[in-house]
């Protein structure tokens, strides 16, 4: 079997270092521009799921504050049988307020707790230092 070159071989072996320079060039431009389609293609169809999906989960959140509404009146209204129902309106505004109170108060200590980015902190202030011992072994 003979080797034959094939025609990009034959191209090769008589352009001249410009012109494979050139078309490498070209070859890594037309390379990114496609890989910077794809990557918009994919954030776009990643975005679309997520706007679905947190749609989706305002819509549970609605629900769900609609659910504990009728619940919180089923409650005053059952509850009104036993002791009237101005009070059993005030007990269950004391619930809620008592469950708003916990909440509250473990939130704000989550929120005491959060210390941001220590150790990314921490080695940006290294930085100066570092450049300031290269320039000084210049």
């Amino acid at each position: 079997m003979t080797d034959i070159p094939t025609p990009s071989e034959q191209r090769a072996a008589t352009a001249s270092f410009g012109e494979l320079f050139g078309q490498v060039t070209k070859d890594m431009s037309v390379l990114v521009r496609q890989e910077i389609a794809l990557a918009k293609a994919e954030v776009s169809e990643s975005a679309s799921r997520a706007g679905k999906g947190a749609g989706l989960l305002g819509g549970a959140g609605y629900a769900g504050i609609m659910a504990i509404f009728f619940l919180s009146i089923a409650l005053w209204w059952g509850l009104g049988y036993l002791v009237g129902n101005a009070w059993s309106a005030v007990i269950v505004a004391v619930i809620w307020a008592v469950i708003g109170l916990i909440l509250f108060v473990v939130g704000r200590k989550q929120l005491k707790e959060v210390r941001g980015a220590p150790r990314t902190a921490d080695t940006l202030k290294k930085i100066p230092e570092a450049l300031k011992r290269n320039e000084e072994n210049r």
